[in-house]
């Protein structure tokens, strides 16, 4: 009887098995998902620069500058992470991170900046943000 039970089993497998039609709606959607990184466009990171630039040039604390793009309706914010530091050739820098949110769409930019004449901020780096 036993030995029936496991033939009947065995045999029965495809009661056991996914769904083709499961398995091809649900893959593409979980890799679409994780390999998407929205990358902003040249017109995107100047709004961005420019918040940066607003948001260490007030030198508030724990402050942070939003920014749209209403021509490409990409979106974000500009928070500075650290204090001012003396770089290598003597200026006064900063670094931060931004948001970048384009539709469903979110990434994060990290950047530096640095002091130039009558207190304002250039940003001299902003690129995809990595974990370190």
């Amino acid at each position: 009887m036993l030995t029936l039970i496991c033939i009947s089993l065995g045999s029965g497998g495809c009661s056991l098995s996914r769904p083709d039609s499961y398995a091809k709606m649900e893959t593409p959607d979980l890799t679409g998902t994780l390999s998407r990184q929205p990358a902003p466009t040249e017109s995107d990171l100047a709004f961005a620069r420019t918040a940066a630039s607003d948001v260490l040039t007030k030198g508030g604390k724990d402050t942070s500058q939003p920014w749209e793009n209403p021509e490409t309706g990409a979106r974000g914010s500009v928070t500075p992470l650290s204090q001012a530091y003396s770089a290598e050739d003597g200026r006064t820098c900063r670094d931060f991170l931004a948001s970048y949110v384009n539709g469903r769409a979110e990434s994060w930019l990290q950047g530096a900046a640095c002091k130039v004449g009558q207190g304002r901020w250039e940003i001299h780096t902003i690129k995809p943000w990595t974990k370190t």
